[in-house]
């Protein structure tokens, strides 16, 4: 188990505006097969802040495009704000995710949603080879998240039973 610890808790900084949880502490590298419950939720809820971090990626991707090399000045506007929010939530998410697996399923959250996205709202093309790619992007993030699980813990690991 490794010393370094993350506390998403209502005492940090950033924890009363996003209120990730209530002095959850996570530690980084922690295989011993997922901790406490309170570990675990605290996993949960940096998983759906990577989920909401990725949707903020998509809509400034989208809105970029639209400001034209930002000079249109709405989406120029929409652009900096959803800016923030994706880096905001994203950094909020890598305090206890890893950084490699955080930063890989965000940047394949924007990319496929931008990519999706842009036929709908811009005069853009999605063929089916683009598609097929953009499968693998998708099975790679699911995938990349399956491997997140924590690993089961030895015999000698497990917490002696009270009944014993």
């Amino acid at each position: 188990m490794s010393n370094d610890t993350a506390t998403l808790g209502n005492n940090d900084t950033l924890g009363n505006i996003a209120n990730l949880g209530n002095n959850d502490t996570v530690r980084h590298g922690d295989t011993s097969g997922g901790g406490d419950a309170a570990t675990r939720n605290g996993r949960a809820r940096a998983w759906l802040v990577l989920l909401l971090a990725g949707a903020f990626e998509v809509g400034y991707a989208l809105s970029v495009g639209g400001s034209h090399g930002f000079t249109v000045l709405s989406w120029s506007l929409v652009a900096v704000v959803f800016f923030l929010l994706t880096l905001f939530s994203l950094s909020l998410a890598l305090r206890t995710l890893d950084v490699g697996l955080g930063y890989a399923v965000w940047a394949g959250i924007g990319a496929v949603g931008a990519a999706l996205l842009g036929p709908v709202f811009f005069d853009e093309t999605l063929t089916p080879v683009k598609a097929l790619w953009l499968t693998v992007i998708i099975a790679g993030v699911v995938w990349l998240k399956l491997s997140d699980r924590p690993q089961r813990p030895e015999a000698d690991e497990l917490p002696a039973r009270p009944d014993r």
